[in-house]
């Protein structure tokens, strides 16, 4: 009687150490896909405000109005831009970036720097650029966290990640103008 017994309780004490395994590793998950979500949160916001900073500079009348033009639209693109990471998204990134790399030649930084608005506006362009920057960089080690942790197998064999969608990378160009970059 007293084997059979202790056969119970260890069987017992190994259906509570899985149950606590995959109870903490689902959890686990959960903070992860947790912290997904403000990384993606805190892209967007930086993107925006990139895009905004880049609007008050098309704006500003410091630029000529044909860059100023090309400027402003790939802005007001990039702000009306669906907030789903993917395809039209991406691409309006990649036309802000390259409007503001236009826009941002060495002379016309060097214009710029020459007076106070000027400073003003190219410290916010360069500050958002920056942000634009360490946001996509945090959000994708985020991404890679995440789906390194739902390889695993037991949140596979388990289906411990439900019918949450794998996250992906979000890539496009998001260098700073090289004549912005600070020193």
């Amino acid at each position: 009687m007293s084997e059979v017994l202790s056969w119970v309780f260890a069987i017992l004490f190994v259906v509570v150490v899985i149950a606590w395994y995959l109870s903490y590793t689902a959890a686990r998950l959960d903070r992860l896909h947790v912290r997904l979500s403000g990384t993606l949160a805190a892209l967007d916001a930086r993107l925006v405000r990139r895009a905004e900073a880049a609007m008050e500079l098309a704006t500003s009348g410091l630029l000529d109005g044909a860059t100023s033009l090309i400027l402003a639209n790939a802005a007001a693109e990039s702000l009306e831009a669906p907030t789903e990471h993917g395809g039209a998204r991406e691409l309006a990134e990649n036309d802000l970036t390259e409007a503001l790399d236009l826009a941002l030649s060495p002379e016309a930084v060097g214009h710029l720097q020459a007076t106070a608005l000027g400073q003003d506006v190219l410290g916010r362009v360069g500050s958002a650029c920056t942000r634009v920057q360490l946001a996509r960089r945090f959000h994708n080690d985020a991404v890679t966290d995440v789906r390194r942790v739902r390889r695993t197998w037991p949140i596979r064999v388990f289906h411990l990640a439900g019918y949450t969608p794998m996250p992906h990378t979000v890539e496009f160009n998001d260098e700073m103008p090289e004549h912005l970059a600070p020193a």
